[in-house]
């Protein structure tokens, strides 16, 4: 079968596009990120008005939730070069096009409620996260499948969901019931996205199973989050991992696995000789995972026994 191309990808898949968008209006739920910020605890902040400078006891936030409420606030502020991968890739016009625009309207509201949330509860250094902000978005964000619909579609289908986890997670270590319910607000919005993707790859897995199955194969072997670029990520995700915010376990089983499963990619049927190779490969990195994340599992449960032995 030959391949079909982007265009036509684009094409064949715009009636799905409609349907679900359709669907996502029916489901999606007003809210007002205002509502969400204890604006009464708010004090003025050192600088041209003269207030009080920060200090990190202004928040009883642990330290590893603040370490993931910056990352996932830094991860939502790249949202222009988010808009701008989608927009280029998927287009302006018809049932794409105003998915585009209604998923970045959608997203926009995380950054402003996040932002809101930290300066006002003084959870983290504002100084620190404006400078932190302008180098994230300064170097900008590039999809490494950005010429691809089906490697994006597949991308993005991981991605919500992970991020979906990230925020409920990050919500409940805070210890605030403020952040958690403003956190779970927004990974509901993660999750509505997450269904609108993965339900147009399942269509693609119909129209071009080959490719799609080639996609995902891809997909898997090079994921990274989109806030990877963020100044010391790597430090920061370990942390994020150790506390159980978000480790491979959590990838594995909570992201990759039920996606996979929805689309039932171990019987799709009608695979070319690179799509069965393809699917081959997703079963060697879900076997890769699984070691992986036993491993961590191992090395963090042995450090927690030091801390405790030392404690």
């Amino acid at each position: 079968m030959t391949a079909l191309s982007q265009t036509a990808l684009l094409t064949e898949l715009e009636p799905v596009v409609a349907k679900n968008l359709d669907r996502h209006l029916s489901v999606a739920k007003e809210w007002f990120p205002h509502e969400y910020v204890p604006w009464s605890e708010g004090r003025t902040f050192d600088g041209p008005l003269g207030g009080q400078p920060w200090s990190p006891q202004d928040s009883t936030v642990p330290e590893v939730a603040r370490t993931a409420l910056i990352v996932n606030l830094l991860t939502e502020d790249n949202l222009p070069s988010y808009h701008h991968e989608i927009a280029t890739l998927f287009g302006r016009d018809g049932a794409w096009g105003t998915w585009v625009h209604r998923w970045t309207a959608e997203e926009g509201r995380h950054g402003t409620a996040i932002r809101d949330y930290l300066t006002v509860t003084r959870a983290v250094d504002p100084v620190a996260l404006e400078r932190a902000r302008m180098t994230h978005m300064s170097a900008g964000y590039q999809n490494v499948h950005d010429d691809e619909v089906l490697h994006s579609l597949a991308y993005v289908s991981f991605q919500e969901l992970a991020t979906r986890i990230s925020h409920r997670n990050t919500g409940r270590v805070t210890g605030d019931p403020a952040c958690e319910a403003l956190l779970a607000r927004v990974a509901a919005d993660e999750n509505l996205h997450m269904v609108f993707y993965r339900n147009l790859l399942a269509a693609a897995f119909d129209l071009a199973p080959s490719q799609a199955m080639r996609a995902v194969a891809d997909v898997l072997a090079d994921f990274q989050m989109p806030g990877a670029g963020i100044d010391g990520f790597a430090r920061k995700s370990v942390a994020i991992a150790l506390a159980g915010i978000y480790d491979l376990r959590q990838h594995r089983d909570e992201v990759v696995v039920p996606v996979l499963r929805q689309w039932d990619v171990f019987t799709v049927t009608g695979l070319d000789g690179d799509g069965e190779a393809a699917r081959d490969e997703i079963a060697g990195h879900l076997d890769d995972l699984e070691r992986h994340a036993s491993r961590f599992e191992e090395k963090r449960d042995a450090r927690a026994a030091r801390l405790a032995t030392r404690a």
